[in-house]
Formats: structure tokens, sequence, C-alpha cells
């Protein structure tokens, strides 16, 4: 038997994965990215939920968060976002100017008729592969993993020139597009990039 990833406590850090169906590259336009960044917005401030760093890449999301405690669940708050950013992603592609538009359509069509939870379109693959954050230095490493992201695809050589992550913000070049909170180190001060 495989090992399920499970959001098991709501008093710790996790990295989360979200991926779009078949890692099918939907966040190249500005209108959709917007629509996930806007659904985070709302997130943090209706739901309680805590973005300590984020990237979003062509295909999938990489956050560490968590949610203020006495607020919701976590599991809850991204079961939410996931069902509002599917419709709400669906419903723009109809409406932008996006050359792959059927494609696309027919494709979240097509994974959705074999899932019996989905209605019509499915586009998140199921979960959000939630790996809790124990330690300073597992915090670090998943930090850098996410700001790294955007390099390690090539699509740019510095991580805090990536517009859609917080690596600016932990760098203190300039405000990116999403409020987070930085992680410091107590004991040292150093915030961790």
């Amino acid at each position: 038997m495989g090992f399920k990833y499970r959001i098991t406590s709501d008093d710790e850090l996790y990295f989360l994965t979200l991926t779009v169906v078949d890692w099918v590259d939907v966040f190249t336009r500005k209108e959709l990215c917007l629509d996930l960044i806007d659904s985070l917005k709302y997130c943090q401030q209706h739901k309680g939920l805590i973005i300590y760093a984020w990237c979003l890449m062509p295909s999938h999301l990489h956050m560490v968060a968590a949610v203020e405690p006495g607020t919701n669940r976590l599991s809850d708050v991204m079961r939410d976002f996931k069902k509002f950013t599917s419709k709400k992603i669906v419903q723009s592609i109809n409406e932008i100017a996006e050359s792959r538009r059927d494609w696309l359509l027919r494709h979240f069509v097509y994974a959705g008729k074999f899932n019996p939870k989905i209605k019509d379109h499915q586009f998140w693959q199921e979960g959000s592969h939630p790996i809790e954050l124990s330690t300073f230095k597992f915090i670090e490493q998943k930090i850098n993993y996410i700001h790294q992201n955007p390099v390690e695809a090539g699509m740019v050589f510095r991580a805090e020139d990536y517009v859609l992550s917080s690596a600016a913000q932990y760098s203190g070049e300039y405000n990116a597009l999403l409020s987070v909170t930085l992680i410091e180190d107590l004991g040292t001060g150093i915030v961790y990039p």
C-alpha cells in the first residue's frame, strides 16, 4: 500500500504542491495567474491562510503555508481554494484570448469524466501533496526549493526576478503580488531566502 500524504495537524507548517491535471501548462496567461493570486489573497483575508513562501509555475503551485489558530482547517481551506479556482479558471479560459481554449477545456472535461467527484471539468489533480515541516532546516530547504524552481526551469537567472513567487520579498528587493509572512530564525535573526 502506498503512503498517502495528509494534513494531520493545523498547528504546523506544510509544504504544499497543487498540480494542474496532467501537468498542463495553464499559468502562462497573466489573467489566469491573477485569478489564482486573487483567490490566495481571499483565503488569507477570510479563511486564515498564512503563506510563508510561494511560487506559481506554469503547471503547479508550491507553497509553505499554515492557518491561523482557531480559524479553519488547512485541509478545508485548500479544498475550497481548489474548488473555487477550478471553476474560476475554467470560466476565465472561456473569456480571455486563449489560443488553446478548446484543447484545454476538452482536456479538463476528459479528466473529469473518470472522477466521480467531478461534475464538469477537473482542473487540479487530487490532493495537495502536503509535507509537514518540523525544523528550521527543513523549512529553509523547502523555501529554497520553491524559490529556485523557476531558476532550475530556465525561466530566470535569479529567483528574485521571478514575479510569481515570494523570492523578491525574501531578498528585500521589492513588493510582490502576494503578501507573505517571512520566516526568521529567532535565534540568529536570519530571514530564510
